[in-house]
């Protein structure tokens, strides 16, 4: 089984809400919000210095692992430590299935041909000093 890893450094942004808007030919016209789009198109930088010779065909195992800020208040030696030992989780918005949300929709196109052969995603949400993603993709 082949894998490819890769961290995305920087604070992970949820895929936002599409909205509406009108085209100048009065058309209604949906589109990213502007955070979600740009956040999209880093994944896709990182991701393309990562990327195989050819797309990947078969199916895909993927794990995400988002490191969010650690909040002021936790920033003490106690709340570290409960942190460090997996016992301090982040259950705050945003939730995990729209941050997988975003980067899997950077990595179309330029790791996997289609959505669809992800089988299997592991979406962990953790708090960190230095907010990341870690990826790891198996096929």
């Amino acid at each position: 089984m082949n894998q490819i890893a890769f961290e995305i450094v920087g604070q992970p942004v949820a895929q936002g809400r599409p909205r509406a808007g009108k085209s100048f030919t009065g058309k209604t016209v949906l589109y990213d919000p502007a955070k979600s789009r740009d956040f999209k198109q880093y994944v896709k930088l990182v991701a393309s210095q990562h990327k195989p010779q050819e797309l990947i065909q078969g199916p895909i195992h993927l794990e995400l692992t988002f490191y969010q800020p650690t909040p002021k208040k936790y920033q003490t030696r106690p709340k570290q430590e409960l942190i460090a030992a997996g016992l301090l989780l982040p259950t705050t918005k945003p939730d995990v299935d729209n941050l997988a949300k975003g980067v899997k929709d950077g990595l179309f196109k330029v790791i996997w041909q289609d959505d669809s052969q992800v089988v299997s995603i592991t979406v962990k949400k953790l708090y960190s000093m230095t907010p990341r993603v870690d990826v790891l993709i198996s096929y």
